[in-house]
């Protein structure tokens, strides 16, 4: 599916976006849990860690998108980020063939959202939920839109580790997302947000602006709390717990 453009307009609303982050796109690259995915030499743990946590948050973000359909302006638009809600679950179903395989370490502990995790989830639900279409469509394009443009810069390390090893995991992850037919979504999803801007207040276009940055951190500390987690505080009640003698 393809959105009008208005040839009229000057500069895009998304290129707005994209030039607000800048520092912070620049800091995701610099990221050493993406510079070690790329090279294939990333911790198991670690992986296990990212898909786990993945897994979880792209069950909110279906429920996101999801939401994000029903507010959309006409059928083609709501139709795009249903089967963007759709994909997304298919996407968390195929982390659990991973999780389920031989290739990563196994554990007995059922995962949970982590801090920023659950942060994000919160944050795309209750834009969807609570903000007017335009701001919502603009915190949910970080997600398609920053993963394509990592993908591109990790592809060729990538293929040189699938050249070496093609049953790689790691390098196997980044080439589903440096693919014509992800970039085609991308696409897609930058074009509706653009005509949603157009029909935005001003209020709401600098609303849009905020919410894809926000979204933008989000995607930089859920990469980086794989590596680098920080746990959830423990109660007195949990502590006591743990040092009961069994």
């Amino acid at each position: 599916m393809t959105a009008p453009v208005n040839s009229m307009d000057s500069v895009r609303h998304t290129d707005l976006m994209w030039t607000a982050t800048t520092s912070l796109r620049h800091s995701i690259d610099q990221l050493e849990f993406l510079t070690l995915l790329g090279e294939g030499t990333l911790p198991l743990d670690a992986f296990r860690t990212y898909l786990e946590q993945d897994r979880l948050y792209l069950a909110g973000y279906a429920k996101a998108l999801a939401i994000l359909a029903s507010k959309a302006p006409d059928p083609a638009t709501a139709a795009f980020w249903a089967t963007s809600a759709a994909s997304a679950v298919e996407e968390a179903t195929l982390h659990e063939s991973l999780l389920s395989g031989d290739a990563l370490p196994t554990t007995s502990a059922r995962a949970t959202h982590s801090p920023t995790c659950l942060g994000y989830v919160s944050f795309l639900v209750a834009t969807a939920a609570t903000e007017p279409y335009p701001v919502a469509a603009a915190a949910i394009l970080p997600c398609f839109w920053i993963y394509a443009d990592v993908a591109v810069r990790l592809s060729a390390s990538a293929k040189r580790v699938l050249h070496h090893d093609p049953n790689h995991p790691y390098a196997q992850w980044v080439s589903t997302y440096d693919s014509d037919e992800f970039r085609d979504v991308v696409d897609c999803a930058r074009l509706l947000v653009d005509d949603a801007a157009r029909l935005a207040t001003d209020t709401q276009r600098s609303a849009m602006i905020d919410a894809f940055v926000i979204a933008t951190r989000y995607e930089s500390m859920f990469w980086d709390s794989a590596l680098h987690p920080t746990p959830w505080p423990t109660s007195s009640s949990e502590l006591a717990a743990s040092e009961v003698t069994p």
